[in-house]
């Protein structure tokens, strides 16, 4: 590679199927390093996979059921998988999506001792329904864009950094704008 030549249009991306689908060069990567990412993000987020299945797992709902660590370790993971493969080829965006932590001691403490492991399940579905809702109306993005930068900032959150606005360009990209 030449010093003039730009890392986006060497051959690993020039023309190939994958960079044509993921447009790869118009997002100023490479395929090697979208592989380093994907790696990178596999490593942080695979503490999930390990703790959604010991933490319910370790609790008995109210007819003093439990739930099996292999069948929910294996469930983790495939529903880990599936849907941030979905999210690349669907949405087409290097995003990863597992089971958010906030809700697993919720079910298994609060939800789970005083019903079934089916309604407590069963209670999940309505939030995802009310996520999917919101982010396919829009009004998920105005409610994260009526969020002042400051208090995103204070709760992690960097509205240009998460990629939630309607062009979902990384921050560099949106300042260019």
């Amino acid at each position: 590679m030449t010093q003039t030549q730009s890392p986006i249009t060497t051959a690993e991306t020039r023309g190939s199927a994958l960079e044509k689908f993921f447009r790869l060069s118009e997002r100023k990567t490479t395929i090697s390093r979208e592989i380093r990412g994907g790696i990178t993000t596999f490593v942080a987020m695979a503490y999930v996979i390990l703790l959604v299945p010991l933490i319910l797992g370790g609790v008995t709902d109210a007819h003093g059921d439990k739930l099996s660590i292999a069948q929910l370790t294996t469930t983790t993971a495939f529903s880990a998988g599936l849907t941030t493969i979905l999210m690349g080829v669907v949405g087409n965006v290097p995003l990863a999506l597992a089971a958010g932590l906030g809700l697993v001691p919720v079910v298994a403490y609060q939800a789970a001792p005083h019903m079934t492991w089916p309604q407590a399940m069963g209670l999940v579905v309505p939030m995802g329904i009310v996520i999917v809702i919101l982010a396919a109306t829009g009004l998920r993005t105005m409610i994260i864009n009526s969020i002042p930068l400051a208090m995103k900032n204070a709760i992690v959150l960097d509205h240009e950094r998460c990629r939630c606005g309607p062009d979902r360009l990384h921050g560099d990209q949106a300042r260019a704008r």
